[in-house]
């Protein structure tokens, strides 16, 4: 059975009950149960392998796209249980978008046509020169990109493609945004620049991020989950669980004796 998180200080946005998820006979997450609070930011740790992405893909049942996986349990976004059948897979990731590991901005698109695609695949409404504007201001791209929004996406360096693919997500108007290892394939002033960007989205959004980077979750979360062999070991404010972890594997994690 896994550890119980701590309580959280804030209003909860999540409430994961007892999830399990396997890719045909592997059991990748384990009982797991964990509270994400609103408007913060949770980060989920762990050595490659340990089920944290796994577990960020059932948030939004991207997991299930896969034709041998399958989850059960509850997880909550304000009440309504996500893994139930009434549920529309489709309508539940646009309330919970995903950012990649990569940048994948759509290549035969515009930059300005990439931040509305979900949009218009939805089918929303609104001005769309408005959208276009204020996504990629909140995603601190708009004074880089505003005189060539015609242009190819791939013209972008990585950090702003990355930050194009965080426009277009928000441009569906989610409630929570998954992030799995965001500035992984970024240099370290892009990542920077990115880790700011989640700061500031975090007073309007809910964000789950994965990462490997134990300074990276230590500087832009509120909450940290470390999870181990498909379990989740411990949860617990980021200060708590880098400074005074309760588990000895979380202790030995975070200070470089394993991963």
């Amino acid at each position: 059975m896994s550890a119980a998180p701590q309580a959280s200080p804030t209003a909860t946005k999540i409430s994961v009950e007892r999830l399990d998820a396997w890719y045909g006979a592997t059991h990748a997450v384990r009982g797991v149960s964990l509270e994400i609070p609103d408007r913060a930011v949770t980060a989920l740790i762990g050595p490659s392998g340990c089920g944290k992405s796994t577990f960020l893909r059932c948030l939004n049942r991207m997991h299930e796209l896969l034709p041998s996986a399958r989850a059960e349990g509850r997880v909550l976004l304000d009440g309504e249980d996500l893994l139930s059948g009434e549920v529309d897979p489709v309508d539940l990731r646009r309330r919970v978008g995903m950012v990649f590991q990569r940048p994948n901005p759509f290549p035969t698109l515009s930059i300005r046509d990439n931040v509305i695609a979900g949009f218009k695949l939805n089918g929303m409404r609104g001005g769309r020169a408005e959208t276009v504007e204020r996504c990629l201001r909140q995603a601190a791209l708009w004074d880089e990109v505003k005189d060539r929004l015609g242009a190819s996406p791939l013209s972008l360096s990585g950090g702003q493609q990355q930050r194009l693919c965080i426009a277009r997500a928000l441009a569906v108007e989610p409630e929570v945004l998954l992030m799995d290892e965001p500035a992984s394939a970024l240099d370290p002033i892009a990542t920077a620049r990115l880790e700011e960007l989640i700061h500031e989205l975090k007073e309007r959004y809910t964000i789950v991020l994965v990462t490997h980077n134990l300074q990276q979750a230590a500087r832009t979360s509120d909450q940290t989950a470390f999870f181990y062999m498909g379990e989740l070991a411990e949860a617990g404010r980021t200060e708590q669980i880098f400074t005074n972890p309760r588990e000895r594997r979380t202790e030995d994690y975070v200070t470089g004796k394993f991963g």
